[in-house]
């Protein structure tokens, strides 16, 4: 087949079968290898890799400066790893381990054939330069079309552009939430925290957790053999590895029979528990919401429930432990060798600082806030990631 399935409108002539070798000319990138790998964000030239990292830092150097731009854009190709990127502003590189690629025909568009390189399926299995031996020989589909290739290209920016923008946005708020986290709890034996809500003026106070809150776990008569992990029933079943970025996957959750749900009133979680995994990854902090069914838990993890919410909020006791304070606590006093274990003696002892209720209920939702808003902007990232891979598989052939 010489046509994609999906074509913008117009355009009916197949494709052309050409080398990659014959549409990018390559050159070597020694002229513009970075020669200090002190870096600081306040330079202004990015140091590349054609990795996942992408912009290892940046540097002053003003010197041996690749002049990319969007008019005379660049593929940065790893030649061992195969991986690539986009690049169309000025740059340097830390590796000589890849090649600048560039059009041999002007008129051909450059991100059509990029997004035609991206296509190709080819694992390396060596560790070898691929290049000139390997991908540069690989024949690929173009089309003929000057006018296809540019609404191609132009379609496939757009949905970079949007990808691009919605990731920088949530780096962008998950960058805010750090600086806040350091500044909206007090720090190094401090009574109150450098940036306040209006009206607040008291100082904290220092509590156990055990104070505060009880902890289970399922205690080890209990433990559930994986013969017992059901693929669907009435009650769900929670281990560590559905914990992701403070919430429940429930979709990767198993079920377990009711007299295994019954065992362990203590363990039977509700919307509002806070989970904590006490073995192998240690101190990951989950926050039950959205659950719709009867759940228990698996070993390894923690059922935190606050003893009087007059006094705690729970989605402030939920940001405190998913801070850095309980995974620096956890990471000094974490039992065993390979597999490290969090005993409970240790985490009852783990000391919260609570301000008054309506400060500790603001603070909560304030976080809670930028998670959603980091949730949000990951997701639609996500969509359209899948959009691209669904479109590159029908646009392309």
């Amino acid at each position: 087949m010489k046509k994609p399935k999906i074509r913008f409108k117009g355009f009916n002539d197949d494709w052309e079968q050409r080398k990659l070798g014959e549409i990018f000319k390559y050159e070597q990138p020694q002229a513009y290898i970075v020669e200090s790998t002190d870096y600081d964000e306040k330079n202004n030239i990015p140091v590349l890799t054609a990795g996942q990292s992408f912009i290892l830092g940046y540097t002053n150097e003003q010197f041996g400066i690749k002049e990319a731009s969007g008019r005379n854009p660049v593929i940065i190709f790893d030649d061992f790893t195969t991986s690539s990127h986009y690049v169309d502003f000025p740059f340097k590189v830390k590796s000589s381990a890849i090649k600048l690629l560039s059009l041999n025909n002007p008129n051909d568009n450059m991100h059509c054939a990029y997004n035609v390189l991206q296509c190709i399926g080819y694992l390396p299995v060596s560790h070898e330069r691929h290049w000139i031996s390997i991908f540069s020989k690989f024949d690929v589909l173009l089309p003929k079309s000057i006018d296809e290739q540019e609404q191609i290209g132009q379609y496939l920016a757009n949905l970079d552009n949007l990808i691009t923008l919605h990731q920088r946005k949530c780096d962008e708020i998950k960058k805010l939430k750090k600086y806040m986290l350091q500044n909206m709890f007090p720090q190094n034996g401090e009574k109150a925290p450098k940036i306040r809500f209006d009206g607040f003026t008291d100082d904290w106070e220092q509590r156990k957790l055990s104070e505060i809150a009880t902890m289970h776990a399922r205690i080890g008569w209990q433990n559930l053999r994986t013969s017992e992990f059901l693929e669907n029933g009435d009650y769900m079943l929670i281990t560590g590895t559905d914990f992701v970025d403070g919430s429940i996957n429930y979709s990767t959750c198993y079920f377990v029979n009711k007299e295994r749900y019954e065992q362990d009133k203590n363990i039977q979680i509700k919307n509002g528990s806070i989970l904590i995994t006490k073995d192998g990854t240690l101190g990951k902090v989950a926050l039950v919401q959205g659950l719709s069914m009867p759940a228990t838990l698996n070993a390894g993890i923690f059922n935190i429930e606050i003893k009087n919410e007059l006094e705690i909020d729970n989605k402030y006791l939920f940001q405190y432990l998913k801070a850095p304070f309980l995974l620096d606590y956890v990471k000094k006093r974490a039992t065993g060798g390979t597999i490290k274990h969090l005993n409970q003696n240790i985490l009852v002892n783990f000391p919260v600082l609570t301000p008054q209720k309506l400060e500790q209920t603001k603070i909560g939702q304030y976080f809670s806030n930028l998670d959603n808003l980091i949730t949000l902007h990951q997701r639609k990232c996500d969509e359209l990631k899948n959009m691209k891979k669904f479109m590159l598989q029908n646009m392309f052939v």
